[in-house]
């Protein structure tokens, strides 16, 4: 009984194939150089893209916290409150009008999913959404977008007051756009910090 076994056991042991020809073909982890610079990090959704149009502009993905495949969520240049951002379609669309039914749909989405977020995480207890379509309605970069701003008891004296100070921050938008100056209250280093602890609430 014992000398059956060993032979079916030496009939078992065959001999290893070379491995197949891509799994040779493969780089050595070491040959990557370590005086490399460090890689970003990874996107935390599958909408997330190296950089997005906003207008003629082009914003750097590290101010962008979230994104779909129509819509994304960036942090704003100077908050009006706290938790004050923007969120776009993708495209490129100068008035509300001219937006997809799939686009409107997942930027109300999108923007009803940040506000959900940055209300809980700033502990504000109400959301103002805002659109200025079109340029007599203070609009000055020509690309659809949704100001989300969390809401709390006594930040403006007289609600309807919000809506002057957008306007102001929408031109201090298209300034910044256009002159590339630097703020000296909102750094890209701030940016960034913000946009990734928004980042985390997605994930």
């Amino acid at each position: 009984m014992l000398g059956g076994f060993s032979v079916l056991c030496s009939r078992a042991v065959l001999p290893l194939s070379p491995p197949p020809r891509f799994f040779r073909r493969l780089p050595h982890p070491r040959a990557v150089s370590s005086s490399s610079s460090p890689l970003p990090t990874p996107p935390p959704s599958p909408g997330m893209e190296v950089s997005y149009k906003f207008g003629p502009y082009k914003i750097d993905a590290r101010e962008v916290f979230h994104a779909t495949p129509l819509s994304y969520a960036m942090v704003n240049l100077r908050p009006l409150l706290p938790g004050n951002v923007l969120v776009c379609p993708k495209r490129e669309v100068k008035r509300f009008a001219d937006l997809s039914c799939d686009e409107t749909s997942d930027l109300w989405i999108t923007a009803k999913e940040v506000g959900v977020r940055l209300e809980q995480y700033h502990k504000a207890s109400s959301l103002t959404f805002a659109i200025q379509d079109g340029p007599q309605a203070g609009q000055t970069v020509p690309h659809v977008h949704i100001h989300v701003i969390p809401r709390k008891k006594g930040d403006f004296e007289k609600n309807d007051e919000i809506y002057d100070a957008i306007d102001v921050k929408e031109r201090e938008l298209k300034e910044k756009l256009d002159l590339d100056i630097e703020r000296k209250d909102r750094s890209m280093e701030e940016m960034a910090h913000e946009a990734n602890e928004y980042r985390a609430l997605f994930s």
